[in-house]
């Protein structure tokens, strides 16, 4: 019975590393990976492989995804403008090669205090709406922040207003059964869930189980939009209260922007109901002194690491300064080469990271990247304060990328995400001032103290980075 098991597992082992060899979309990294696990790990490896080992995305909840995003590609590409290269530099570019959305013209933004004033003013523009409010969240709780947005989403149904509210199936998989969602529904309120496991097997054999909706979208009439890290949740975050604070980061913007994250919404909406499309298609006028932004769309139907890249091109444009602010640092070789050329090339590199991680994975796994980056002169500053869930990168005093994306493995491949990308030196002063507060209450990592570190600390750290790219 041994000799048979011993020769099955090894047949199997062969048959699927020839399998991962000959996929295009494994880096060689993550293939050397999984040849390990397979050869270490009898049967078990085969089952993870399976269920985790490619991203794949298919049967009906891609087709009718693509499907709406070929209805919307018209809205999409009349919504911006080509890139002009010279002035806002290839990530544009980049950015709009992703999913259509060139850069617009006339913009405003508000920097929202978080986080009490943050939601107070999206529930002021709820309460003002006379058209339409369309939501999509990763997590919406039923909590104090929740059941505001369902009450002030209740009344604008009420009123006449079109209301939409789209939450991911296992983010929000609590508030589904909750007595609010029912409420909303029968308000009138449309709702949808999104990627929902259905039947486990053949959910496994359509896509990857754990590829989830992460945006963060709020549209109100289709020219406010508020975009940021917040989730629909009060900020101290119930099912992991021993991390809190949350402390997250929102932003309101009015114009064209807002009406092309209207049509990122619609593209997840469409999916489920094709017949809304001209609800989306309006365009929206800018303001003579708007500065330029451009919304910008990720996930499993885009391709493998375009994320990544594209923070890698929006950091590489750095020439004086560098502000990363993310929960999550988990950047890969692709980004954190981005970040240590950038420090290389003589910009000043500053990351932010909470001290306290609420994934046990993530924080040795971003602590091994320490090394190399405080080598190269990166200033490290693990926040205090709470749990830092903001997602910034501030370039130059004049660029900004903030949204929904964390700078981790999932964010880069296996989550829908949402972000803007703008060009303005007031707002990107005031998201550098938000920067710099998490700053005065971070503690530095200094060169000293990482080489200080002992071997099985590096080791611990290490291996959890290894098998990063496998998860």
């Amino acid at each position: 019975m041994t000799t048979f098991l011993t020769l099955l597992h090894l047949a199997l082992f062969c048959l699927v590393s020839l399998r991962v060899l000959s996929r295009n979309q494994l880096d060689a990294h993550t293939r050397s990976a999984w040849i390990l696990v397979l050869l270490a790990l009898p049967f078990l490896g085969l089952i993870l492989y399976l269920l985790i080992g490619e991203i794949h995305f298919s049967g009906p909840d891609r087709r009718r995804i693509d499907a709406a995003v070929a209805a919307t590609r018209p809205a999409v590409l009349a919504s911006g403008s080509a890139p002009d290269l010279p002035r806002w530099g290839p990530a544009s570019g980049f950015a709009t090669s992703i999913n259509g959305f060139g850069m617009t013209q006339g913009n405003r933004a508000e920097l929202l205090d978080s986080p009490d004033g943050a939601r107070a003013r999206m529930i002021e523009d709820m309460d003002a709406a006379t058209e339409s409010i369309s939501v999509l969240y990763y997590i919406w709780l039923e909590d104090q922040t929740g059941r505001n947005v369902a009450e002030a989403m209740i009344r604008a149904a009420g009123r006449g207003v079109r209301c939409r509210a789209m939450i991911d199936a296992i983010g929000s998989h609590s508030f589904i059964a909750s007595d609010t969602w029912r409420r909303m529904k029968e308000a009138g309120v449309g709702t949808s869930v999104t990627l929902p496991l259905g039947n486990p097997l053949r959910t496994i054999f359509q896509r990857r189980p754990d590829l989830r909706n992460h945006r963060k979208i709020t549209v109100i009439d289709g020219r406010i939009c508020h975009c940021g890290s917040q989730n629909c949740a009060d900020p101290a975050f119930l099912p992991k209260a021993k991390f809190a604070p949350w402390v997250d980061v929102m932003a309101r913007y009015e114009g064209p922007v807002a009406h092309q994250m209207n049509l990122l919404f619609a593209q997840n909406w469409l999916a489920d109901d094709p017949g809304e499309l001209a609800d989306f298609t309006r365009p929206v006028a800018g303001f003579e002194d708007g500065f330029p932004a451009q919304a910008v769309g990720t996930g499993p139907n885009i391709g493998r690491n375009v994320a990544a890249q594209l923070f890698a091109r929006v950091i590489g444009t750095a020439r004086r300064e560098v502000i990363i602010t993310t929960p999550y640092f988990v950047p890969g070789e692709e980004v954190c080469s981005a970040i240590l050329a950038a420090a290389f090339a003589g910009a000043r590199v500053t990351l932010i990271v909470p001290r306290r991680n609420d994934s046990g994975f993530v924080a040795p796994a971003s602590r091994s990247f320490y090394p190399q980056l405080t080598e190269a002169g990166v200033t490290i500053a693990e926040y205090q304060g709470g749990l830092l869930h903001s997602k910034i990168i501030t370039v130059d005093g004049e660029t900004t990328f903030m949204g929904s994306s964390n700078m981790d493995i999932r964010s880069f491949g296996l989550n829908f995400e949402n972000d803007i990308l703008l060009h303005d030196r007031n707002f990107t002063a005031a998201i550098r001032r938000r920067q710099m507060e998490y700053l005065a209450s971070a503690v530095l990592v200094t060169p000293e103290e990482v080489r200080g570190w002992s071997i099985a600390r590096r080791i611990w750290n290490n291996a959890f980075a290894t098998i990063g790219p496998l998860l």
